[in-house]
């Protein structure tokens, strides 16, 4: 069994309606292989239950959330054949959604936050397989909470990889003869069973996580776009999807950007060598983009990431000439607030880093007391308003002229920050966000629409 197995993940634009969960059912059908399927959160769902969990509200606006979730998931419920079969269970779950949500410590205490935040993934999961036994194919709903063990690093939790690998082998792979196990993305639990979830995009991660433990051959990723493209269409249509990547490559677009990928997908899939297929669940017959160990072809540019929402922090002091330990100081204080770092520049007196703002998050965590301890060392200057422009290759920093096409294509425009040579796979720029559309457009006429 191990050795054809498949894992497919559908992402919530896949298992957004009713309609969407049928096609995603006949995809599953089609590929005898396919013993295990991971769910998202139906497609809007998780964006009320994060404002539940993150947002001062009102009871009224409380009440007005919890609508807008339970009339997503009865849209779906009213058009199955049987809805009596899971309606009590989208009953329970509904008025735990209702419990947590009203609960007076929701917004102070991060353990109750995930335990709010994995009910999008219970609920689909739930319905899903209702879908595929319409369908006539034998299904199960298993909760992955018994087998994906983290730490209880709430809200960014770190899985266990033996353990994974254990539990995985003693309760699911008894069942893979008997039905598909319909599972949960994104969610696990610590040793204490309490509910953890593994950060945004992690029901890739949870996909290739199973994969891994199970020793599976293929780990699908099902979503809205058919595979990777050279860059995001939506910035150019001239963008083409990529036949094959590298797991260095899909890792570099993924941790620079590229938002079909969750960045630490790759991890478990290269520890295992298991191949990983990204395609659309509209349009299946159109192929996608598989990622692999090795790819027969390894161009000097392969694609072209942005990520936007970056900020610029300065540190200067004329004490770091010469000084020992400063640039030390300065990142034990960032890490200490669980800050992460991307492009660092060094001059005698001064030292510029990034970091990565998602929703504004880091401009909560690099709050008041972040820089007051920054400022017991040295002036500190916050900027914002920037994007992160990455050109990701192979042997960029060894090929004769790369840097050369690269800065050619960009010289109009003004560039804050450059880093390039560190990895032979990226070379990355900050950006004004003003500019990052055009500089991403010129980039690829110049390194994809050129004959290259």
């Amino acid at each position: 069994m191990s050795n054809a197995l498949t894992i497919a993940k559908f992402g919530g634009t896949s298992v957004a309606n009713y309609d969407a969960m049928q096609n995603c059912a006949r995809i599953v059908k089609n590929n005898a292989a396919t013993r295990i399927v991971v769910v998202s959160a139906a497609a809007g769902v998780t964006n009320h239950l994060v404002r539940l969990a993150h947002t001062p509200l009102t009871q009224q606006q409380i009440e007005e959330t919890c609508a807008a979730v339970t009339k997503i998931e009865l849209t779906i419920v009213e058009k199955l054949a049987n809805a009596m079969a899971v309606q009590p269970k989208l009953d329970d779950l509904l008025s735990e959604l209702r419990m947590l949500a009203f609960h007076e410590e929701i917004l102070k205490r991060d353990d109750l936050k995930d335990q709010l935040l994995s009910l999008g993934e219970r609920m689909s999961s739930l319905l899903f397989t209702e879908v595929l036994l319409e369908q006539n194919e034998r299904a199960i709903n298993f909760d992955v909470r018994k087998v994906l063990r983290t730490d209880s690093e709430f809200g960014e939790a770190a899985p266990d990889i033996d353990k994974i690998a254990e539990y995985a082998e003693a309760y699911i792979r008894p069942e893979l003869n008997e039905a598909i196990v319909v599972t949960q993305g994104f969610i696990g639990s610590d040793e204490q069973g309490r509910t953890t979830t593994l950060g945004r995009g992690g029901s890739d991660f949870t996909a290739a996580l199973l994969a891994e433990g199970l020793g599976a051959e293929v780990c699908e990723i099902w979503t809205d776009v058919n595979g990777v493209y050279t860059t995001d269409p939506r910035i150019t249509a001239a963008a083409k999807p990529l036949p094959e990547l590298s797991f260095e490559e899909a890792a570099e677009m993924a941790t620079f950007g590229a938002k079909v990928l969750h960045p630490a997908t790759m991890e478990p899939a290269l520890r295992k060598n298991v191949r990983v297929f990204v395609g659309s669940s509209k349009e299946p017959e159109k192929g996608g983009t598989w990622l692999v160990k090795d790819c027969k072809e390894e161009p000097a540019f392969r694609a072209i990431t942005r990520r936007k929402e970056q900020v610029m922090v300065t540190v200067k002091t004329p004490k770091m000439m010469y000084a020992q330990g400063f640039l030390q100081q300065v990142f034990a204080i960032i890490a200490k607030h669980r800050l992460s770092v991307d492009l660092v520049t060094t001059s005698e007196i001064a030292v510029s880093f990034t970091l990565d703002n998602p929703a504004n998050s880091v401009a909560h965590r690099l709050n008041k007391e972040t820089i007051a301890e920054l400022e017991t060392l040295c002036e500190v200057k916050v900027e914002d308003g920037f994007d992160l422009v990455t050109v990701v290759g192979n042997h960029m920093h060894s090929a004769k002229g790369v840097s050369s096409q690269i800065f050619t294509a960009v010289a109009e425009f003004n560039l804050r920050m450059i880093c390039f040579g560190a990895n032979p796979h990226n070379m990355s720029f900050l950006v004004n966000e003003s500019d990052s559309s055009e500089i991403v457009r010129v980039l690829h006429r110049a390194l994809f629409e050129t004959g290259q």
